[in-house]
């Protein structure tokens, strides 16, 4: 079974923790980095988790609150579904009792 890993978005308290706490307060030292964005994007970047994250963007994050990715991203282990013991006569996942029957071929005389 594979393992399922998952992050926690900490931008939110680390800007507080260095005194930002308007979304719009990195607007201005992003675009000194050469990233533009709008107020709505940054907000977004802000409240919600970014699925997807420009290295740029990332580095300019880092280097405007003078942080490391640890105190930004925050690595957590997903859950894990729990695994059932398999009973004798089950089948496998997917197709399971669903596999084709052979084919009988019959002669017919005319």
């Amino acid at each position: 079974m594979t393992r399922k890993l998952d992050y926690r978005w900490r931008l939110r308290n680390v800007m507080a923790d260095r005194g930002l706490f308007a979304t719009t307060d990195l607007i201005e030292p992003l675009a000194q980095r050469g990233i533009h964005l709008s107020s709505s994007q940054v907000y977004r970047l802000v409240a919600e988790r970014p699925e997807r994250l420009s290295l740029n963007v990332l580095m300019a994050l880092l280097d405007i609150l003078d942080c490391t990715m640890d105190e930004l991203i925050e690595p957590i282990a997903g859950a894990t579904p729990l695994r059932r013991s398999k009973a004798v006569g089950d089948t496998e996942a997917g197709v399971g009792g669903l596999r084709p029957k052979r084919a009988r071929i019959t002669r017919v005389d005319g």
